[in-house]
């Protein structure tokens, strides 16, 4: 049996997409401090919910807000500290996509620290229902924290003209994200189907990690539907091998190098396109196996080596990296011809790789 290939290694940080990950860190870290002081102000006793805020904004690969900025780049316009804290918005809409989806799912890591309704345990120790409290705390974390988005997005000191060109796109995020994260609830402990997995990841993850934040970025340059098209060309591909790459991750990950529990995906039945080619491929005794294992609360080791076993078999593994590299394949390629200024094209492609070739 052959171990499952892995990503090839981080793909090494251009100089002028680190500075802007820096110019994004420290817009939020701006914004985020002033609305944590406004918080607080209400009351001292908020001081768990702000540590919680704070921890969520304060560490990400902001691929979101590099595809928003060069959104606006490809459309042929220059750098703008106004745009880049629109851009910065994408991570807080994350940030609050994240905190709801680690509360669903029940996931106790992400990036090696306790997730938000985990850490919010602390604040109940002493008290009843403290799992309950802490889980209501960490929801409210995440609705402010889409507020947030808002807020940041509308305030970033862009002419309001240019911000109504992105209204309607707005909405359609905040509508398209949930509709994913409910079908995933609603497909979840079903039978594993690779069509329908693929749809929950492109409404849960590959749009709003890539093609929204192209298209809000496009659509506040003032770009039309052709170039929007380019971006929905490169971006649902690219956005759904990204989320194949993490479910590799989730399964096949250490980790201390992913920061997430290994068997999360398992233990939550969740509907992903590697169980769902698994159990194509599986013999009957695997496919008892795996429908053993599926929704159980806890994995031991040689449970997890089991599932793993039968993943690698019944060559799913494979296939789900023969997938990350067709989509990759596809995104970049409709860059090509496009007519994108040279830094936007340049910047782009690799993003394509940073995205999908990781190992966390």
């Amino acid at each position: 049996m052959h171990a499952p290939r892995v990503a090839a290694g981080p793909v090494p940080e251009p100089v002028e997409q680190a500075a802007l990950k820096a110019r994004v860190e420290r817009e939020l870290e701006r914004f985020v401090a002033v609305e944590v002081e406004a918080l607080l102000s209400v009351d001292e006793d908020l001081a768990p919910l702000a540590d919680v805020l704070r921890a969520v904004t304060a560490r990400g690969k902001r691929l979101r807000s590099a595809f928003c900025y060069w959104g606006w780049r490809a459309a042929g316009q220059p750098d703008s500290d106004a745009l880049v804290r629109a851009a910065a918005s994408m991570e807080l809409v994350h940030a609050a996509a994240v905190v709801h989806d680690d509360l669903i799912d029940d996931s106790s890591l992400r990036h090696g620290r306790p997730t938000a309704h985990v850490a919010l345990r602390e604040v109940f120790a002493d008290r009843p229902r403290r799992t309950a409290r802490a889980r209501s705390l960490a929801m409210l974390a995440g609705d402010l924290l889409m507020s947030w988005a808002g807020q940041l997005f509308t305030g970033c000191g862009l002419p309001a003209a240019y911000l109504a060109q992105a209204n309607d796109l707005w909405r359609v995020l905040a509508r398209e994200l949930i509709a994913g994260e409910a079908l995933e609830i609603l497909h979840t402990a079903t039978e594993p189907d690779v069509r329908q997995s693929l749809k929950v990841i492109r409404y849960k993850t590959a749009k709003y990690t890539v093609e929204h934040p192209l298209h809000l970025g496009a659509a506040l340059a003032g770009a039309g539907l052709e170039l929007r098209d380019v971006f929905s060309d490169y971006g649902l591909p690219l956005g759904e091998a990204f989320q194949l790459r993490d479910d590799l991750l989730g399964l096949f990950g250490e980790p201390a190098t992913t920061g997430k529990a290994n068997t999360d995906d398992v233990t939550g039945a969740r509907p992903t396109a590697l169980i769902a080619l698994a159990r194509q491929s599986a013999t009957p005794a695997e496919h008892r196996a795996l429908m053993g294992l599926l929704g159980r609360s806890t994995l031991t080791p040689d449970q997890l080596a089991r599932v793993r076993a039968i993943v690698q078999r019944t060559g799913a593994h494979t296939r789900v990296e023969d997938m990350i590299t067709e989509r990759v394949t596809l995104a970049t390629s409709a860059l090509r011809g496009a007519g994108l200024p040279r830094p936007a094209h340049q910047a782009l492609t690799h993003l394509a790789s940073a995205a999908t070739a990781r190992q966390d």
